[in-house]
């Protein structure tokens, strides 16, 4: 089947959903045209998209949102168009968000090392919502035509000609300094859904290297100077803790308790908790949304983000020791398990590192998240892209040797996870000599379903708890 005719089909669903979603809304009251038409309008322009730019990738998510969007909105459009009118528009929603996870794998180069899934109704539908939350992610909500180019070329110039000349891009575990000791800290109790937590907050102390080119921009972000953690804790016994590192857009406490299970981490496996905040996250946000600015077009930022995450984390791994903590293991999803990769390159006393979905290149992807017009942007002020990557390997999980053994690592990832594509994980997996792997067949967003995550967990933390510690 040719490209013009297999994209003809895959555009015939979402244009169809929805030019009926939004006939059935105008055609009831002036409440279903306003119900009808954010899903209906999305799905319409996303499959008229896709039939005339069929290798546009932007296209399928405006479809797969505009599914996501009309499923939603099918419980109250029950009452405008009855029952029967929204079991029917529920469907053509599913029907197109499952066509537009259909057309995005089959898009798809297979990644060598990695194994090939049986493509199904129910793994479309997996891949379609990946598809239409990827809009929504801060990474890609603006392009990078929207920063000062101009300015981002020269930081990016000044930043590699320091770092080339202090040391750090050949070794780039000598960009991160040893933090001090937490001395200072403010604990207050609160609850969430029943758990019982500390928030710590702390300076963090934290500063961009001297003579660096956007040191002062970062040092105005006035609410990412104070830390914060959550900590859950039983202080009757002695516990092994669990560093639990969030992902993008997270950092609030009923969040990431949900997303890591911390009810079932802390009460059924016997963890003392810490969830520390990365910056820019949570009540540290600078930007309209938590995680802003911590990925983006201000390439120093980013460096500046993932350093100071280092320095955090570092300190409060410190605390947690000082604290009576015989032993400290790590566990990272997604932007998390980018960090919790880094920092097994940092502390060597770490029990076990448990990365998730782990990114580890913010490069990469340049058909996605505007990268392409961001090396597009630099190439024409005259800054080569191999200078950026060479800048970012001071914050890279690749550049770095892992100081945690192999036997006390571990992985797990998505087979067609559209947000951390599968090359990430298998390369930090080669990158640590192959530990245990746990590949599901899954997307980003299904991992808290995926039953071989849950083992790989569970035995990561049964073997750092029995086996011989440092």
């Amino acid at each position: 089947m040719s490209e013009t005719t297999r994209s003809s089909w895959e555009c015939t669903v979402p244009i169809a959903a929805g030019l009926i979603w939004l006939i059935s809304g105008a055609a009831e009251s002036v409440v279903g045209f306003v119900l009808s038409a954010v899903p209906g309008s999305l799905l319409l322009a996303g499959g008229v998209s896709q039939l005339w730019l069929p290798r546009d990738l932007r296209t399928l998510q405006m479809s797969a949102l505009g599914a996501a969007v009309g499923v939603v909105t099918a419980l109250p459009m029950l009452f405008v168009v009855g029952l029967s009118g929204a079991l029917w528009l529920l469907v053509l929603a599913a029907a197109s968000l499952i066509s537009a996870g259909w057309a995005s794998q089959s898009r798809q180069i297979p990644v060598g090392g990695v194994p090939q899934p049986s493509l199904d109704l129910m793994l479309a539908a997996k891949i379609g919502l990946d598809e239409a939350i990827l809009v929504t992610v801060p990474v890609a909500r603006r392009g990078f035509g929207a920063f000062d180019t101009g300015r981002i070329a020269d930081e990016v110039r000044a930043a590699h000609s320091l770092f080339q000349e202090r040391g750090w891009i050949e070794k780039p575990r000598t960009f991160h300094a040893e933090p001090p000791e937490l001395a200072s800290q403010r604990i207050t109790w609160k609850e969430t859904r029943g758990l019982r937590f500390e928030h710590l907050s702390f300076e963090s102390g934290y500063e961009p290297p001297a003579g660096a080119p956007g040191g002062e921009r970062w040092q105005g972000y006035v609410p990412n100077r104070t830390a914060h953690a959550w900590v859950v804790r039983d202080g009757h016994e002695p516990r092994p803790w669990l560093v639990c590192l969030h992902g993008l857009g997270m950092g609030f406490p009923l969040l990431d308790f949900a997303v890591f299970d911390a009810r079932r981490l802390h009460l059924e496996l016997g963890h003392n908790l810490l969830f520390p905040v990365l910056p820019l996250h949570g009540p540290r946000r600078t930007g309209f949304r938590s995680g802003d600015g911590f990925v983006g077009g201000e390439l120093i930022d980013t460096i500046n983000a993932e350093a100071q995450a280092m320095w955090d984390i570092r300190r409060l791994l410190r605390w947690v020791r000082s604290e009576g903590a015989e032993s400290v293991g790590v566990y990272g999803i997604s932007l998390g398990g980018y960090a919790a990769a880094l920092l097994a390159g940092l502390d060597e006393d770490l029990a076990c590192v448990i990365a998730g979905l782990p990114s580890v290149d913010f490069l990469r992807g340049e058909g996605r998240l505007s990268l392409g017009e961001a090396r597009r942007e630099l190439e024409r002020h005259d800054v080569e892209w191999s200078q950026v990557r060479e800048l970012m390997r001071v914050i890279s999980p690749l550049a770095v040797e892992s100081l945690v053994p192999t036997e006390r690592c571990f992985v797990y990832a998505g087979t067609v996870d559209r947000l951390v594509p599968a090359d990430q994980p298998r390369d930090l997996w080669q990158h640590w000599g192959e530990p245990q792997i746990a590949w599901y067949h899954g997307s980003h967003f299904s991992f808290w379903r995926e039953p071989g995550v849950r083992r790989i967990v569970d035995r990561a933390l049964r073997e750092w708890r029995l086996g011989p510690m440092r």
